[in-house]
């Protein structure tokens, strides 16, 4: 690889590198291999390429860019500041500590720029994937011959280990499949990863792969070429019926001493080291924090640009406007999180005069009737539409050539459809949901993390929740995944304990900006619960918790606590206390989250601290229930994997009947002495 001549494009490209390197120099923490070789590819796609305005990162129609390699973060921050971006010298300055806009991955809500928080490698990958989607929904949805609201590229910088992980497989898989043409990967082909050179784990031919998922793929085998790079992307762009990789030769560490070893993978270059890149650049070794002054007028041409084309773009708006105002209002909503006017009105109410609803039943009829208030919503399942109770005709769901659906077929892709819905809410103009069974959210898992730690909204539906599934056994019958799902910090777990909880489940997930929802629903039926004779399920389940039914006393001496399917078993149990004199108050816990963020008084009123003899009923792991149980309670819950059998058979066996709830209730108004304890506890 030949070292390019000094132009001002060169000269870009080498302030691009030193200032990422001394970054991570000045932090002595980071990763410099990536921007010291990626930074070539990183100048044409912002400077020839992208469309944006740094003054307006949010515009609707600017061209997304995701740092999936997000380890290479340097690189990111040295663009945002370079191309104009609110980010300052000193906030370069402050890579890697406390409070500062510039972390050691990617975060989008901390940093002007920053698409979607990456950094676990392939999930910046899926992100794209949704964006495209995304992108392409809302072009078929809204453009109109001669005006045009979405029409933009998604691109990514992809790294070795993207490309080796499985979600980026998958995600590959889809987007191929989708044929979004408007997807555009850089891939940082260097032959180094974190442990050594990538022959030793990987050999494959991954642009035959990408050929095999239905993508466009090209060569450029000189990373500093930029006029090749240039070509290439624009190559891509031509190509409108697929997406694309370009595969790009680069070598980690460019310019430096170590240049092509594992070594300036993840560690700084040293003082000595870094000294000698900058001399290879031709910049003063011993000066920090560079930037001449004709590079910073140069790379801010391209905002400019954006600018200008943002301008164009309002201009345009305008007239579509006065043409389409309805179709205006709901694009400006939908990007702006503003649900529609009367947007739950139509939303169903359950009586018991209709019959026993299994909650994935009372959410399917909840989600039908949100997708015609809430056009924007845009999801599907992972190949379990039937049994997650979702919208499945093939021939209105989002495909090639029918984009303006809003139905997905994600496939047997858990981990693509996490990613994607992370990508999709954090292009705007759509509200994402997914759905599988519960047991498989630990596929997910890395999204949901992301979307949490980014903020972001998007409501993931996991049914068969428990053991109460039944004959398909121990593999899918979850046992630890809820209490897991709980650690996971801003989030909000909902376990609805009947149609009506369901529904204001779903109330609750389109009515929280900042954070995603999970619901987690039964597959076998539930008694309605009558709203005339318990407490409101609309008040209640937005709080978290709430009193379902008082003792008939009115002053309880122990307490039942229960979500989802094991709350109408607390009802029944509390009914046969009452025949033998035992005053007790049944509490519905559907989500611990919103239960928290309460006030104390209400926590109290719920709750008394004076009643600490309690029972909690979950058919899950029982981690974090002795919290609301008391040291003078117990929890019932499971231990250990179930048994494959009917649903109510497998119940019975772990102890969840009312005989056994009867039981755990006396043994703890007895004060649970050690020679009485019931063999049937299972915490």
């Amino acid at each position: 690889m030949t070292k390019p001549a000094n132009s001002l494009a060169q000269q870009s490209v080498n302030t691009i590198r030193l200032l990422s390197v001394d970054m991570v120099q000045a932090a002595n923490s980071g990763h410099p291999g990536l921007p010291l070789g990626a930074a070539p590819m990183a100048y044409v796609l912002f400077s020839r390429i992208l469309r944006f305005n740094p003054q307006d990162p949010k515009w609707p129609n600017r061209d997304r860019f995701v740092l999936s390699a997000g380890h290479g973060s340097a690189l990111l921050y040295s663009l945002l500041h370079l191309y104009g971006y609110e980010l300052s010298l000193e906030d370069l300055k402050a890579f890697r500590q406390l409070h500062s806009k510039t972390p050691g991955h990617p975060e989008s809500n901390l940093t002007p720029g920053v698409e979607v928080t990456t950094g676990p490698l392939g999930q910046g990958f899926a992100n794209g994937v949704g964006m495209a989607m995304a992108e392409a929904h809302l072009a078929a949805v809204y453009n109109r011959p001669g005006h045009t609201l979405q029409d933009h590229f998604t691109y990514a910088l992809v790294s070795d280990g993207d490309l080796m992980e499985g979600v980026a497989a998958e995600a590959a898989s889809l987007a191929g499949h989708l044929k979004l043409g408007k997807l555009i990967y850089l891939y940082d082909d260097n032959d180094i990863c974190l442990d050594g050179p990538t022959n030793l784990s990987y050999t494959e031919d991954a642009l035959a792969r990408f050929e095999a998922y239905g993508w466009h793929t090209q060569r450029v085998p000189d990373g500093n070429d930029l006029d090749a790079i240039e070509a290439a992307i624009r190559a891509a762009q031509q190509e409108t019926g697929r997406p694309s990789l370009i595969s790009v030769k680069t070598i980690i560490g460019y310019g430096s001493p170590q240049e092509g070893t594992s070594k300036v993978h993840g560690s700084p270059l040293g003082p000595d080291n870094l000294k000698k890149a900058k001399e290879f650049f031709g910049f003063d070794p011993e000066a920090t924090f560079v930037v001449p002054e004709q590079v910073r007028a140069h790379l801010a041409e391209a905002g400019q640009r954006g600018a200008a084309l943002q301008a164009q773009w309002q201009r345009q708006t305008e007239a579509y406007q006065q043409e389409f105002g309805a179709e205006w209002e709901l694009f400006q909503a939908s990007f702006a999180g503003e649900l529609p006017a009367g947007w739950d009105a139509s939303l169903p109410v359950f009586t018991a005069a209709d019959g026993a609803l299994a909650t994935r039943q009372a959410s399917g009829k909840a989600l039908k009737a949100l997708k015609k208030s809430v056009p924007y919503l845009f999801g599907g399942s992972a190949d379990l539409a039937s049994s997650n109770e979702m919208p499945t005709s093939g021939d209105v769901s989002f495909q090639p050539g029918s984009y303006e659906h809003n139905n997905v077929w994600f496939g047997v892709r858990e981990h693509a459809m996490g990613g994607a819905m992370n990508g999709l809410a954090h292009h705007g103009g759509v509200r994402p949901y997914g759905g599988t069974f519960l047991t498989f959210s630990d596929y997910m898992r890395g999204a949901i993390r992301l979307t949490a730690l980014a903020e972001s909204s998007a409501t993931f539906v996991f049914t068969h929740d428990s053991i109460g599934l039944g004959e398909d056994g121990p593999t899918h019958q979850p046992v630890e995944q809820v209490a897991a799902l709980r650690t996971i910090p801003n989030i909000i777990v909902l376990r609805p304990a009947d149609a009506n909880e369901t529904v204001e489940a779903w109330r609750v997930a389109l009515t929280k900006p900042k954070s995603p929802v999970v619901l987690i629903l039964s597959r076998q039926k539930l008694p309605v619960l009558d709203q005339s004779q318990f407490g409101s399920a609309r008040e209640g389940v937005a709080k978290g918790a709430y009193i379902l039914r008082e003792a008939e006393s009115g002053q309880p001496e122990l307490l039942l606590l229960a979500t989802g399917s094991e709350v109408s078993l607390a009802l029944q149990a509390q009914e046969a206390l009452q025949q033998q004199g035992v005053a007790a108050r049944v509490v519905s816990m559907p989500s611990w989250e919103l239960f928290e963020q309460q006030p104390k008084a209400y926590q109290h009123q719920v709750l008394p601290p004076a009643v600490r003899k309690r029972v909690a009923i979950e058919a899950g792991s029982p981690l974090g229930w002795h919290k609301y149980a008391t040291d003078e309670g117990t929890v019932m819950a499971m231990n250990r994997f179930g048994e494959s059998g009917p649903g109510e058979a497998v119940m019975e066996l772990f102890g969840f009947s009312v005989q056994n709830v009867v039981k755990q209730a006396r043994w703890v108004l007895a004060g649970q002495p050690e020679e009485t304890e019931p063999k049937e506890i299972l915490s």
